[in-house]
C-alpha cells in the first residue's frame, strides 16, 4: 500500500485553556507537545508548530501592517540620530530638538526630525521559565511571549537590521545570534517558541539572561525583555546596566489570575517555579489579600522599570494583545513626534476586547501623516 505521507497539520484548537470559544484574535498555540505513542519522532507536533506559527505570522503582518499603515516609527524607544527635515514645533514636542536656526530664520519656533537609526540590531531577552506555562483566558502567557517577539520581529526587520534572543527557561539559557532577512527570522521564532520547558520546581533566572546579553559588550541597539516578571525584582541592576548601551523595552505579560483569585471554594496552589503546593479556602478575605498584593508587585515592577529607563508595554492573555502592541506604537510616536500620528485605539475592559465572531479590529482608527518608517525614508 502507497504511503500516503505525513498528514497535514492541524489548525489551532477552537478553544481556550478555559474551554470558551476562543476569539479571533487570541495568538496560536506554540507549546511544544509531549511526545505521544502515535508520534515519537516528533514529527506532527513539528507540523502543528510550524502551522501555528505560520498563522501567527499571518497575523501580524496583515493587522500590525494594516493598522499602523506600514510606520513602524513608534515601536522604536527613541526617535533615533540621523538628521530629518524641520517642521513647526508643537506643545509636547522635546525641546532639546530645537532648530535655532530655522527659527530664527522665520521667527517661528521650528524642531528638527530624527530618523531611526538604520541597520538596527534587536536583541529579544525571552523569559520561560515554569511561571509562563500557565493561562487562564484566551491563550497560555507563553503564547502571548511568542506572539510578542514575532511582533517585534516584524515591526524591526528590514533594511539591514538584524534580530537574536536570549532564551532563558530557569534549566538553560540559549544564546540566538542576530541574523537579519525573513528566513532567519523565521527560524529564530521557530527555536524560541520551540524551546522544551523547564522541570516544574525551576526558578526562572532573568538577571542571569539579562548578564548573558551584556557579555561581550554589543553595538548599540534595541534590547526587549519579555516575561511576566513574576517573583523577586532582582533584575533591576542588571536591566540598569544594559540601558547604558541600548534601548529598553519591557514587554509584561498578564493572565487574569495573576492579579486575583475567583471564588471558587477549597483550591490547590501550586508554585510552578518552587514546585510548594498549598489548600486554601478562597475566602473574601484571602482575595482581597492576594488581589493586594499582586497590584503591590505590579506596581514595584513598574517603578523598576521606570527607575531603568525601559519603555513598558502590557500584554494579556484575556485582552487583544495586537491591539495593545498598536496603542502602545501610537502613544510612543505622539510623545515625541509632536503629533505627526493621530489615532484612537479605545482601551477595552479585560475580557472584553473583542467579541466571538467580531471583528478584532473594530473600534481601532488610526491615520498617519506623511513621515519617516522605522528605518528612515524608502
Amino acid at each position: 500500500m502507497p504511503n500516503p505521507g505525513p498528514r497535514p497539520p492541524a489548525a489551532p484548537p477552537a478553544t481556550t485553556p478555559a474551554g470558551e470559544v476562543r476569539p479571533e484574535w487570541a495568538p496560536p498555540p506554540t507549546s511544544p507537545a509531549p511526545v505521544t505513542a502515535g508520534d515519537v519522532s516528533g514529527e506532527r507536533a513539528q507540523a502543528r508548530l510550524a502551522a501555528s506559527l505560520r498563522t501567527l505570522e499571518l497575523t501580524v503582518r496583515r493587522r500590525l501592517d494594516g493598522l499602523l499603515q506600514g510606520n513602524h516609527l513608534g515601536l522604536v524607544p527613541g526617535p533615533g540620530t540621523e538628521p530629518g527635515e524641520p517642521r513647526p514645533y508643537q506643545p509636547g514636542d522635546d525641546v532639546r530638538r530645537m532648530d535655532w536656526a530655522v527659527t530664527a530664520r522665520t521667527t517661528e519656533p521650528h524642531i528638527r526630525e530624527t530618523i531611526a537609526d538604520r541597520e538596527l540590531e534587536t536583541q529579544l531577552v525571552v523569559d520561560l521559565s515554569p511561571s509562563l506555562d500557565f493561562g487562564t483566558a484566551a491563550c497560555e502567557k507563553r503564547d502571548l511571549v511568542v506572539a510578542a517577539c514575532a511582533a517585534v520581529v516584524h515591526l524591526t526587520r528590514g533594511g539591514g537590521n538584524r534580530v537574536g534572543a536570549v532564551v532563558a527557561t530557569g534549566a538553560r539559557t540559549e544564546r540566538l545570534p542576530a541574523r537579519g532577512g525573513e528566513t532567519a527570522a523565521r527560524e529564530l521564532l521557530r527555536r524560541i517558541a520551540g524551546t522544551p520547558p523547564a522541570p516544574e520546581g525551576t526558578r526562572g533566572d532573568l538577571p542571569g539572561a539579562l548578564e548573558a546579553l551584556r557579555r561581550p559588550p554589543r553595538r548599540r541597539g534595541l534590547v526587549v525583555v519579555v516575561s511576566d516578571f513574576l517573583g523577586d525584582v532582582d533584575w533591576e541592576r542588571a536591566l540598569r546596566a544594559l540601558r547604558a548601551r541600548h534601548d529598553l523595552l519591557a514587554v509584561e505579560v498578564v493572565d487574569p489570575r495573576d492579579e486575583e483569585l475567583p471564588d471558587v471554594g477549597t483550591v490547590v496552589l501550586a508554585d510552578p517555579e518552587t514546585g510548594h503546593r498549598r489548600e486554601v479556602t478562597t475566602t473574601a478575605t484571602l482575595r482581597r489579600r492576594f488581589a493586594a498584593e499582586a497590584a503591590a508587585h505590579r506596581a514595584r515592577v513598574a517603578a523598576a522599570l521606570r527607575g531603568a529607563g525601559a519603555a513598558h508595554l502590557v500584554l494579556r492573555t484575556d485582552r487583544d494583545w495586537v491591539a495593545d502592541v498598536v496603542r502602545f506604537a501610537v502613544a510612543r510616536k505622539r510623545g515625541w513626534s509632536g503629533g505627526a500620528t493621530t489615532g484612537r485605539v479605545p482601551t477595552p475592559a479585560p475580557g472584553a476586547a473583542t467579541s466571538p465572531g467580531a471583528s478584532p479590529d473594530a473600534g481601532i482608527e488610526l491615520r498617519s501623516a506623511a513621515s519617516p518608517g522605522p528605518f528612515g525614508r524608502a
